[in-house]
């Protein structure tokens, strides 16, 4: 069986948080198994946190019905933290981080070309680097530049994007995954940041995406976690992690 981009007899695992997302999730994960199928050894991870529709039953049916799928659930809604719990049960020599509503197998072949060609330890998949076709509503598409704008200030981040596609060798990160202090929306940003400091490679491709589906938690309501995250990541990146 052909193999894309990857070391012989190695393992990709792809980690995909969910939450109340009854009516994409079957088809998401049918449709990314079959594609990826012919390319990649890899496991399925879906880490679910605090459904409160059918969201867990669907999960829990995937994972009887497809041996490469597995689902974490959790009571609680907080994305960070389930990305986490994914990335920490991972077994593969690479990680994925992806989301339901893109479910990229095209960022997973390209990111591991780039690692192979530049020995990176992570992949970001940027919206924002120039070759990046960022097709969601011009509200998301602000979000993201100010969420940007403000690591840039805050916590001197030198990349164009931190939320969404990112693939990684998993040994090289998962210490990093342990010095991360926030959760929630900015553990993904976290993650990035702190890679670059701890002088890991890390580079950017730019990807495509294009919204689905209106998010699970409204902007709005996310911005005050957003702000708190932020104070908390830009203290400890500051002075907390000095002390």
């Amino acid at each position: 069986m052909r193999r894309i981009a990857m070391p012989t007899n190695q393992l990709l695992s792809i980690v995909i948080p969910v939450y109340n997302e009854e009516e994409l999730l079957r088809d998401a994960v049918v449709g990314l198994v079959n594609r990826v199928r012919p390319d990649f050894e890899f496991e399925l991870i879906i880490t679910e946190n605090g459904s409160t529709d059918a969201t867990k039953a669907i999960a829990e049916e995937l994972s009887r019905e497809m041996e490469e799928v597995t689902c974490i659930l959790s009571n609680q809604p907080n994305y960070g933290a389930a990305l986490r719990r994914g990335i920490e049960m991972a077994v593969g020599d690479y990680v994925a981080c992806d989301e339901i509503d893109l479910c990229d197998d095209d960022f997973y072949r390209r990111a591991m070309t780039a690692i192979e060609n530049t020995k990176a330890d992570m992949v970001v998949g940027s919206k924002a680097m120039k070759g990046a076709n960022d097709q969601r509503p011009v509200f998301r598409r602000f979000a993201t530049k100010v969420i940007n704008g403000m690591l840039r200030l805050a916590v001197d981040f030198q990349g164009t994007d931190t939320h969404g596609l990112k693939l990684f060798h998993r040994k090289s990160v998962l210490p990093i995954v342990g010095l991360c202090v926030v959760d929630r929306d900015l553990f993904a940003s976290e993650l990035v940041i702190r890679s670059h400091r701890e002088g890991l490679h890390v580079i950017e491709i730019p990807v495509e995406v294009e919204e689905k589906r209106r998010p699970a938690i409204s902007l709005a309501r996310r911005v005050p976690q957003v702000l708190k995250g932020m104070a908390t990541l830009t203290y400890h990146i500051r002075w907390g992690d000095k002390r």
